[in-house]
């Protein structure tokens, strides 16, 4: 059973690790996606600093931030190294790719089903996340307790 466990882990990463690396040998395309990103006023003004100190713009920022993301986080899920930690991680970032980029409830049409199967497999990946984090690293085998 094992095996089977550590195949499927492999597997479900699978999605993240290219879906990382395609943005991060496509900066200038992912950049312009997350150009939609609508940053709070709270912290736009550390936004800033770290534009100035990075010499780079926000969406250039945050298109290298997400590619790393999906690239690490799936390396560790797959390597079984801090899984649970790294799968926190992905939720976070599903549920918020999922709000900023498949907002089925701002559509209408075509378009809105498309976002909203989008969205559902989202959700879907957000449920295997949680079955990662959920489980533990090492599951041992109880035995059952006879009376004799």
């Amino acid at each position: 059973m094992p095996a089977f466990v550590t195949l499927g882990r492999i597997l479900f990463v699978v999605l993240f690790v290219f879906s990382g690396a395609s943005k991060l040998l496509d900066l200038q395309a992912t950049a312009q996606m997350t150009e939609k990103i609508v940053i709070p006023a709270i912290v736009a003004p550390y936004t800033a600093q770290l534009e100035t100190i990075t010499g780079m713009p926000l969406a250039q920022l945050l298109a290298i931030a997400s590619g790393v993301i999906e690239v690490v986080c799936g390396l560790m899920i797959a390597l079984n190294f801090g899984a649970r930690f790294f799968a926190i991680i992905l939720i976070l970032f599903v549920a918020a790719a999922t709000f900023y980029f498949h907002d089925f409830w701002n559509q209408t049409g075509p378009e809105a089903r498309g976002n909203l199967v989008h969205a559902l497999k989202n959700l879907s990946l957000i449920g295997a996340l949680f079955m990662i984090a959920g489980s533990s690293r090492s599951a041992k085998v109880q035995e059952p307790a006879y009376d004799v």
